[in-house]
């Protein structure tokens, strides 16, 4: 089964004349430069108040020299004194520190004496945030290593904590994607340069333009040519209503900024702005004036480090052309947005869907639900409660979208085609089920039952617990509306879920590759050759293992035609290699799926196994691909793969059933005429491992039998007289042995009926030197 996902359209959100115009502004250098020196300053402190003495005395010194060219070339009184009171606080400061001025005797609420003299900036006060070390206490830092975790409190477990020479080339190769690098994020990048003497330009060049940008673009302009006072984040927190998208086809992008930002709303914990960097001392993402911005995006496999300017693209009637924050100035949506653009190749960006985009910006962990109320195994019910219960406990971010409408349909339900939307929240009322969606374009809003327009279900009663008033909400269309779940059901297609990995307590992960010349195209008879992993628990052990795998993404036409068809098969196998898709028939099927990410649950208890096999499949593979396999748990676990024991092979390429030799199983009496190969196992030990490999026509059952002839020691506990390779079977069948001795075998290949004539390919793997001879 296989499961092809149509990602979001290239359907956006206003027109040019329906986006609020930015006004025009025209700073001094001189007023820049006030921005810069204030920037350094802060930057100063904030390595002052760390305890990093010499990264503050550079930026205190920095702030002091460009202080005092500024001061030289200002022409206002005002903005001269401004520069020379930063200077001299940047001075003063240095000095101390470096021992030339004595100490200033420090007040218990202050760490410097000069510290409040600049608490009025107002991008650099904000609410005390509970966070981890200060980019300033990593600067440098000891060796960079790459580290399996995906989550700063999860345990990495189950395996090596340094990476393999192969994944270490994995993630090297996928660090190009589309002929640009993105090379993963460690902790010494917390030390990124962001100041420099002139304004920082993005060596990689401008974003390419979508067709509807070029449009109406006139020019590519910086937050302080366009906004008078720019600000990453206006106020305490983020606001979800103030994202608005524009002519950029990224609703699925710009609907998991807005779930984003209702999570550190509603809880109070950082999620999206912990990944723009630089920061302040709260670890607050800042307005830098010189420029330049770092993000950590998860990307194949690994979080990875984005640089990007603060560009942004204009247009005709002095509005931007991306999204944007209805917040005068704010920058932290177009800068988040821009930097994943620049991942995706650029604004002209095909579509995703909301399960990829959470991932890159969060790292949480991606669930794919789709909506099949008219199939009876669709449970509607558990879902809405799953909804309901956990998105309320911030376990999990969701948005839903839309699938193919008639344009009629379209503009009587007021929803838009293949289009996602925000998950703001989920209720039950008096036996109601609604959910609080945003559109966002921020208008176009749902017409049907529970709308605004909706004059017979709106009960006092429902009004006032969702205080909620139609009649206003009427007035002014910013996007977000109500609808009951039963509407839902009708006109949306899937929900998208991102998981929070705080449920879990240990994660382990392996990065590899695939290539496109191993193992057959399709999956229908053999997956022997499929990539395998052995994943165990302890005996006994209940929880859950959730296995996530991740095709990583080079292209951008990976996303316009994706016709990679993933997924992973999970089989109660002793975690030993499988051979036949559906002999053992899995313990879980998975659906193949052409979108990057899919993601399988294990759930344990008392009685579970506690050894899987995890098969990598593909429909119709034709490309090498490359991929990680991440494990969350509950539980303490190891993920290994399973690697082949056999060093030494031989291969049979002619081998023919004909006339005579077609002679059937041992069933008939011309079984005896069959070809006959002689095996010779050159070794001194008696655990030697060997696989029979046999391929013939598929109209054909097959299979295969091993005769001993003589072992070096009769003793040997792996001593047998011979052994089958089971049912026949169409076309292929194997035959692994362990714990071999050493010795003379015969190899009998058959078909089930006699005068079945054809070709066959016998191949025979051993783990120590085999020789190999036809007999007959």
């Amino acid at each position: 089964m296989f499961l092809l996902l149509v990602y979001d359209s290239n359907l956006t959100g206003t027109g040019l004349n329906q986006q609020a115009a930015v006004q025009s502004v025209v700073l001094s250098e001189s007023q820049k430069q006030l921005q810069q020196c204030r920037f350094l300053l802060c930057q100063a402190l904030d390595a002052d108040e760390a305890g990093n003495r010499d990264e503050a005395v550079e930026l205190y010194t920095q702030a002091v020299d460009l202080g005092i060219r500024a001061r030289s070339s200002a022409q206002d009184p005002e903005l001269q004194n401004k520069l020379a009171s930063l200077a001299r606080q940047a001075l003063e400061r240095a000095e101390e520190l470096k021992g030339i001025l004595p100490q200033v005797e420090e007040k218990p609420t202050s760490h410097v004496s000069v510290q409040p003299k600049l608490c009025s900036v107002p991008e650099y006060t904000s609410p005390n945030v509970s966070v981890q070390a200060t980019a300033a206490t990593n600067r440098g830092a000891g060796k960079a290593q790459l580290h399996r975790g995906s989550s700063a409190h999860l345990k990495v477990t189950g395996g090596q904590d340094t990476y393999t020479e192969e994944e270490k080339r994995v993630l090297l190769q996928t660090s190009h994607i589309n002929r640009k690098e993105y090379v993963p994020f460690m902790n010494m990048d917390l030390g990124e340069r962001f100041q420099y003497s002139l304004p920082f330009t993005d060596r990689d060049g401008h974003l390419a333009l979508s067709p509807k940008q070029r449009r109406d673009f006139v020019r590519w302009a910086r937050p302080d040519e366009i906004f008078p006072e720019p600000k990453m984040v206006i106020g305490q927190h983020v606001d979800c209503f103030s994202i608005k998208q524009t002519v950029v086809s990224d609703c699925s992008f710009v609907a998991s900024l807005a779930v984003s930002a209702l999570y550190e709303r509603r809880f109070g914990r950082r999620l999206v702005t912990s990944i723009i960097y630089p920061r302040n001392s709260k670890k607050e993402p800042i307005y830098n004036p010189f420029g330049k911005y770092m993000v950590k995006l998860h990307i194949n496999g690994i979080p990875r480090k984005v640089i990007i300017d603060d560009y942004l693209p204009v247009g005709k009637h002095g509005g931007l052309l991306c999204s944007y924050s209805t917040n005068n100035g704010e920058l932290w949506i177009s800068l988040l947005e821009k930097a994943y653009m620049k991942v995706m190749g650029g604004y002209d960006f095909p579509g995703s869907n909301s399960n990829i985009d959470l991932h890159a910006l969060t790292g949480w962990i991606p669930e794919r639900m789709s909506v099949r109320a008219s199939e009876p195994d669709f449970n509607a019910d558990a879902l809405f409660d799953k909804l309901l219960n956990r998105l309320h406990k911030g376990d999990v971010l969701v948005t839903v979208a839309t699938g193919e409408m008639s344009e009629a349909e379209a503009d009587r339900s007021g929803l838009v085609p293949t289009h996602a939307y925000a998950v703001l929240d989920v209720r039950t009322v008096k036996g109601v089920r609604l959910l609080q969606l945003k559109n966002p374009w921020s208008h176009v809003r749902w017409r049907g039952n529970y709308s605004e327009l909706d004059t017979k279900h709106w009960t006092p009663e429902l009004r006032q617990t969702l205080n909620f008033d139609p009649t206003s909400a009427a007035m002014f269309d910013n996007g977000v509306f109500w609808i009951d779940y039963d509407s839902i059901l009708r006109f949306y297609d899937v929900f998208y879920l991102n998981w929070n990995p705080g449920l879990f307590s240990y994660t382990y992960c392996i990065h590899q590759s695939w290539s496109a010349g191993t193992g057959p195209i399709k999956d229908a008879y053999n997956i022997g050759e499929n990539p395998q992993f052995r994943m165990e628990v302890k005996p006994g052990a209940s929880g859950a293992v959730w296995i996530l795998l991740t095709r990583h993404i080079t292209q951008i036409d990976d996303f316009r035609e994706n016709r990679e068809y993933i997924t992973v098969l999970v089989y109660k196998n002793d975690g030993r290699r499988v051979y036949y898709p559906y002999d053992p028939a899995p313990f879980i099927d998975g659906v193949r799926i052409n979108s990057p990410h899919y993601l399988c649950k294990i759930i344990l208890n008392e009685s579970s196994s506690h050894r899987y096999t995890l098969v990598i499949s593909q429909y119709e593979k034709t490309n090498t691909i490359f991929y990680t396999l991440r494990a969350y748990a509950t539980c303490p676990f190891t993920l290994a793969k399973i690697s082949s024991p056999y060093e030494y092979t031989q291969k049979v390429t002619d081998g023919q059933w004909k006339g005579v030799t077609a002679g059937g199983c041992a069933n008939h009496p011309t079984h005896v005429n069959n070809p006959c190969y002689q095996m010779k196992l050159e070794s001194s030990h008696n655990n030697n491992q060997v696989l029979l490999d046999l391929r013939g026509p598929k109209l054909y059952q097959i299979g295969l039998e091993i005769i001993c002839v003589v072992v070096n020691d009769q003793n040997a506990p792996g001593a047998f007289k011979r052994k089958h390779s089971g049912p026949f079977r169409s076309g292929f069948v194997v035959l692994a042995l362990e714990d071999v001795p050493a010795g003379t075998y015969s190899i009998v290949p058959s078909t089930f009926l006699p005068n079945q004539e054809g070709p066959f390919i016998l191949t025979v793997k051993a783990s120590c030197p085999i020789s190999l001879a036809q007999l007959q």
